[in-house]
């Protein structure tokens, strides 16, 4: 067994617990051991950070008799959201839940995986085989692992965004008898496309998103070509000691996917150039903002499994988004700049030079090679039992979500059995965020049939 420093938990045999106040909360943070490789239980143990969330007056002897619901963050690679307070959802979710918010395995509290821990597992080989055990698979295997310590064995309510609803997807084909009700946001996803077949979907709608912050904001065209030119004949180093070439300039198109992000990304642009005396040059306030839009070093799963989340036995992802981004020439940074044709944004999509440019990402390009040359990653998705599916099930899906094909996710509704979804163009993907306690009220709503 390899024992990593805050990673191997060889003599814990129940999780530890803090409890502490904020504004109309008390929080208890929780670390839980698992198995790595579930289908192992007596092998090496990683461990599981999550944080309770029960409102301040629910406290006392009212606490134990509360409901539970665990919150699955989107991702991959991202740990559970930082509230203070009951700020968005979570003021409504405590109203009569007791809320888990959990980092999945890999993020945030959890034990780590990222270029500095990784190189304790050994090999690029070793690392690639270590994480191949952090998918949604694994995820719910945790959850189920969690569920029976905490409630005694009772189901609970999941409320899943994004890759969150991936998860929760599965764990409704897998183990629905943890699951007292599914509520899932902007996180249907389709049961059957390949990589490829996903970004040949998501291009098209990230160039929606590029002609609607276009015409919102003409100026920005301009501004952008501008940019993308002087990186061209510049080499530029973001603060962290990336280096910003036209490509990644690019990736700041995932902005474009949530409520606000049109908005932000005009504010960037609007303030990139200072004169200085050898002429114009990228501000150095642009330049911190763009590298905390664009470096990996806080959630590298993302970039390391983001492909691997679609991937079911059906061959190597094989680098889907750069190659079929190939298939949509508009978003070529250079032949733009040559042809004088529209520069456009890209979005949630990672590709091989992001293991150049990124220096959190630098040392683990060959882990990432290996990842998307694997091809016995096992089914997700569980079609004829999601048929047969008697939990309920709510789900938003926005009209037109950057981030998760709105086709896709309307196949997949049509498959699980009862489940009820909510279409609105009123929200972008960061809806359950952005919307406060409305989203969940209304799927709160719907699973009950109160609507």
């Amino acid at each position: 067994m390899i024992h990593c420093p805050g990673g191997g938990v060889p003599n814990r045999s129940r999780n530890s617990v803090t409890t502490y106040r904020q504004p109309g909360l008390v929080l208890t943070d929780h670390r839980f051991p698992v198995p790595l490789d579930h289908d192992r239980p007596d092998g090496e143990r990683i461990e599981v950070f999550a944080r309770e969330v029960v409102a301040g007056d629910k406290a006392g002897s009212d606490r134990d008799r509360l409901p539970w619901l665990v919150y699955l963050e989107g991702g991959p690679g991202f740990g559970a959201r930082r509230f203070i307070g009951p700020q968005a959802w979570l003021g409504r979710a405590v109203r009569e839940f007791r809320v888990l918010l959990l980092d999945q395995r890999g993020t945030g509290r959890s034990t780590p995986a990222n270029r500095q821990t990784l190189p304790l597992r050994g090999t690029p080989a070793e690392q690639a085989d270590y994480l191949a055990h952090f998918r949604a698979d694994s995820i719910v295997k945790d959850c189920e692992s969690i569920r029976r310590r905490l409630t005694g064995g009772a189901p609970w309510t999941v409320l899943g965004q994004s890759f969150g609803g991936f998860c929760a997807v599965h764990y409704l084909s897998t183990a629905p008898q943890g699951l007292e009700r599914v509520l899932i946001t902007g996180g249907l996803p389709s049961l059957h496309a390949t990589a490829d077949e996903v970004y040949r979907a998501a291009y098209p709608r990230i160039r929606r998103k590029n002609e609607a912050h276009f015409a919102r904001y003409p100026q920005d065209a301009e501004r952008a070509r501008a940019i993308a030119a002087h990186l061209r004949e510049h080499r530029v180093t973001l603060p962290g000691g990336g280096h910003l070439t036209p490509e990644a300039f690019q990736s700041l198109g995932i902005l474009l996917g949530s409520g606000e992000g049109t908005h932000q990304l005009h504010l960037l642009l609007e303030g990139a150039f200072v004169p200085t005396p050898g002429g114009p040059a990228l501000a150095d306030a642009f330049l911190e903002q763009v590298q905390a839009q664009l470096s990996y070093a806080g959630h590298p799963l993302y970039a390391v499994l983001h492909e691997a989340i679609y991937a079911q036995g059906e061959g190597p992802t094989d680098w889907a988004a750069e190659r079929v981004r190939a298939e949509y020439p508009e978003f070529d940074a250079g032949a733009a700049l040559d042809e004088g044709r529209p520069f456009l944004f890209t979005g949630e999509t990672v590709h091989p030079w992001h293991f150049t440019t990124d220096p959190a990402l630098r040392p683990l390009r060959e882990t990432a090679e290996l990842l998307a040359a694997r091809t016995d990653w096992a089914p997700l998705y569980d079609p004829e039992r999601l048929a047969a599916n008697r939990v309920p099930v709510a789900a938003a899906v926005y009209h037109d979500d950057m981030y998760v094909d709105t086709v896709h996710s309307l196949d997949t509704a049509r498959t699980v059995r009862g489940l009820r979804t909510w279409v609105t163009d009123e929200f972008e993907h960061d809806g359950v965020r952005a919307g406060g306690p409305r989203v969940l009220d209304r799927l709160l709503a719907l699973s009950r049939d109160e609507i």
